[in-house]
């Protein structure tokens, strides 16, 4: 059944990561670093929408959203080091979404691959803690080895998930500028210094990593790919850099390579998701399309 759509998934990631519920020494960084060195830069979302499910031939119900990830985990195992679930996908049916997600990250965990939850939570004080103890204890079910988060009520607020993250070796992407072109006129929009927002966030996660009150890389930025570079220099941000819009958007390997010059190979993640998962529900296509992407960003960006 490796071809075929299953309810389970088994294997080991080749040494690509290491698995988000158990209890890590090593920062969230370091740990992308290692597992892109086996495997190659490229992160494969896991968006169940209601199109590629029906593509899937999969119901669109808890049952379907869980069969759909588990079978996007055991063709990526080996293939790609780490996998991005996009929360609305699964939370848009309520609590039996919600269990599909808990399965797929269980499978994700399973199979030894990292997991970036795509969930772009934000807010303060005890909310902001109780985001941080969702998606980053490890006692939890939601638990990832990163997830992303928006900046839009000030930095500060984000510090409750800095620090679990970096009690816990995790991480925290913060959306700095990305790449749907609703985003570009908030964050294009000058501060009174006269920076763009998205560079004044990019600087703020890059003092994050410098401040020495988080283990070294527990911060990153989402970037995305099919922008033109900034002002600010990618490779002071110190965190690692998710890049989405790979793909279908219209980012290619070489466009990719273009942003994040001078970028070290382990720093940055191209993200691919609907170019991945439409090669289904025929697992071996998937895995070839991951393969041939993973390949290209390799060649571009090595």
């Amino acid at each position: 059944m490796g071809d075929g759509l299953r309810g389970a998934s088994s294997g080991s990631a080749d040494g690509a990561g290491a698995s988000s519920g158990s209890a890590v020494g090593a920062g969230f960084a370091a740990r992308v670093a290692a597992a892109v060195a086996v495997t190659g830069p490229l992160c494969v979302g896991i968006d169940p929408s209601p199109f590629l499910l029906r593509q899937w031939g999969l119901e669109d119900d808890g049952a379907g959203l869980e069969a759909f990830g588990r079978s996007v985990v055991e063709a990526l195992v080996g293939v790609v080091a780490v996998v991005k679930p996009q929360v609305a996908f699964f939370e848009r049916l309520g609590s039996a979404g919600y269990r599909a997600l808990e399965g797929v990250l269980e499978a994700a965990r399973h199979a030894g691959l990292l997991v970036v939850a795509d969930a772009k939570r934000g807010d303060i004080g005890s909310t902001a803690e109780a985001y941080a103890a969702a998606w980053l204890d490890p006692a939890s079910p939601l638990a990832a080895d990163a997830v992303t988060a928006v900046p839009y009520l000030g930095m500060g607020a984000l510090e409750p998930l800095f620090g679990r993250a970096s009690e816990t070796g995790r991480g925290v992407i913060v959306v700095a500028r990305s790449s749907n072109p609703e985003g570009a006129g908030v964050q294009s929009a000058r501060t009174v210094d006269g920076t763009s927002l998205g560079d004044s966030v990019l600087a703020a996660v890059a003092s994050a990593n410098v401040s020495g009150r988080y283990r070294p890389g527990t911060v990153g930025a989402v970037v995305g790919a099919t922008l033109e570079p900034s002002a600010f220099d990618l490779t002071r941000v110190g965190g690692v850099l998710l890049l989405p819009g790979v793909g279908a958007q219209g980012a290619t390997a070489a466009s990719v390579a273009r942003l994040v010059a001078g970028c070290p190979m382990g720093t940055v993640l191209p993200s691919s998701s609907r170019a991945i998962l439409g090669a289904g529900p025929d697992l071996s296509r998937v895995r070839e399309a991951a393969r041939s992407a993973q390949g290209a960003l390799t060649a571009a960006m090595g």
